[in-house]
């Protein structure tokens, strides 16, 4: 695709070892030529943080897309339980040769023409601006063909800002809900009381979307797959396509320091994973995207290390 640039050849970790193979070595930069199937992951990065910018937050996700490639390169294939044949692609890096608006178009297309097929997408930011391209060309592959598609915000934020201030990074669900009404239900987890007003949680009252406070879950008593199970317990009886957008700033500051706006609350791996590893079982998880990993205000690269970790187990993970 014109607008995507490859990503650099030392990005692709290897050690020269048949029996200790890893990602890097196993990952295609080229799909063009391929007929995409339920076996392949194609992988895309958005090096843009200006919606994080434009919303007032700290610069910096634009290297998040390589620093999380740099390490889920060097991760090696899980020994049992995969699907065979697995095949991944790389995309590559969205360009920067036009306004902020037309390179989420141009994310939308490429993120919809891989939902289109039995491939899955697997995205990379960047602000979470581009929750909304990655988001709106899922539930536009989806509409109209089965259930109705489901998007999961794993955040600290709402993220349903009006666009009158512009396309902003607390921008993305604002959009998809204006333009995708009816046609999609938006589920939020985790959003931390002290990040977002009440209008704006008015405002999703009013849609209807659902929405599970931290709080709730840190209060409760209970371990927080217990929680979710039960608050999700309608959605979790319907198969159907999900697409998951997490912000990595929906974790702890503990693990993930490295975004725009951190706090010492937030998800936890321990109680993160055996959540995402039931939305995996029970839903047909066609997309995820991780957004607004920022290298330059991470601490031992701890944060794009989790991010990479959460991308392994998706790429791993056997579609419902």
């Amino acid at each position: 695709m014109k607008f995507f640039a490859p990503i650099p050849n030392d990005l692709l970790f290897s050690r020269q070892d048949q029996l200790d193979p890893r990602l890097g070595e196993i990952v295609q930069l080229d799909f063009a030529n391929h007929q995409l199937t339920a076996n392949d992951v194609v992988i895309a990065g958005y090096p843009d943080d200006e919606g994080i910018r434009l919303n007032g937050g700290r610069p910096g996700a634009a290297q998040g897309p390589d620093a999380i490639r740099r390490f889920l390169y060097r991760l090696t294939p899980p020994a049992t339980g995969t699907r065979n044949p697995l095949r991944l692609f790389d995309l590559g890096n969205l360009q920067h040769a036009s306004d902020l608006a037309t390179r989420h178009t141009e994310a939308q297309r490429a993120a919809r023409q891989v939902m289109a097929s039995p491939a899955r997408w697997l995205s990379f930011g960047g602000g979470h601006d581009y929750g909304f391209p990655d988001t709106s060309a899922f539930v536009d592959a989806h509409q109209g063909k089965g259930p109705k598609p489901l998007v999961i915000n794993l955040d600290a934020h709402l993220d349903v800002r009006s666009t009158d201030q512009g396309l902003t990074s607390g921008t993305p669900f604002y959009r998809l809900l204006n333009e995708f009404h009816g046609k999609c239900d938006l589920v939020q987890l985790g959003v931390q009381a002290h990040c977002n007003s009440q209008h704006h949680r008015q405002w999703c009252e009013d849609r209807g979307v659902k929405v599970l406070f931290w709080e709730d879950l840190m209060f409760s008593g209970e371990a927080p797959i217990v929680v979710v199970s039960r608050f999700l317990e309608n959605e979790l009886q319907r198969p159907r396509p999900a697409f998951l957008s997490i912000d990595i700033d929906g974790f702890s500051s503990s693990i993930a320091m490295g975004c725009s706006q951190s706090w010492a609350t937030g998800w936890r791996p321990e109680d993160f994973l055996p959540v995402m590893n039931l939305f995996l079982a029970r839903w047909q998880v066609r997309g995820l995207g991780i957004y607004e990993v920022s290298p330059p205000l991470d601490n031992d690269q701890r944060t794009a290390k989790w991010a990479a970790q959460l991308a392994h187990r998706f790429i791993f993970s056997t579609p419902s």
